[in-house]
């Protein structure tokens, strides 16, 4: 199974639509959001086009094809108006021996990790910029932001096909990071 794994989109309209776009081109089987889909949050400026609403009708297209967590810009009332999951704290996916736990990132991160073994993937978004480094005896992976990127990184998603994890732009698709699963 393919997935694209995006995190916050904070709104973004514009970013939404070249998200989805990429998850076309990409031939993906699943979308992975690890949460901030429509708000931008006190402490980052609005995104390009920003416009809940319309990441709502955007998203709201491929529900079934969806899997999200909560991030720390969600509220219960997000979860009236999308319709798919959007408040589960974190996802568990077998990742070979090993298994990738999935979370937003402002409860569980390198320095706060939930109880995983040797060679357990920690995926989270919540810095808006993109990681793959060991953090212990586990990975710590990040696909960066969507749409409000930090730390000069780019706007960015990732495609795990189980083997391998790409960083890709979001409007250029071009790899710039790579890690295989041994």
């Amino acid at each position: 199974m393919k997935f694209l794994i995006a995190s916050d989109i904070h709104g973004s309209a514009y970013y939404c639509r070249a998200l989805l776009k990429a998850y076309q081109e990409e031939q993906a089987d699943r979308l992975l959001l690890l949460g901030d889909l429509l708000y931008h949050g006190p402490r980052n400026d609005l995104p390009k086009e920003y416009a809940p609403k319309q990441v709502i009708e955007l998203l709201n297209q491929y529900k079934e094809q969806i899997f999200c967590v909560r991030g720390n810009c969600e509220a219960e009332v997000d979860q009236m108006v999308l319709e798919f999951p959007v408040l589960a704290e974190y996802i568990l996916i077998p990742a070979g021996e090993n298994m990738l736990f999935a979370t937003h990132g402002h409860k569980y991160h390198p320095s706060q990790q939930p109880p995983l073994k040797n060679g357990d993937i920690l995926l989270n978004g919540h810095t808006h910029v993109p990681k793959c480094e060991a953090a212990g005896n586990i990975i710590y992976m990040n696909p960066g932001s969507v749409s409000i990127p930090k730390e000069q990184s780019r706007h960015s998603y990732m495609i795990w096909d189980g083997q391998t994890f790409l960083w890709k732009d979001v409007e250029t698709r071009e790899t710039y990071l790579e890690y295989r699963l041994i």
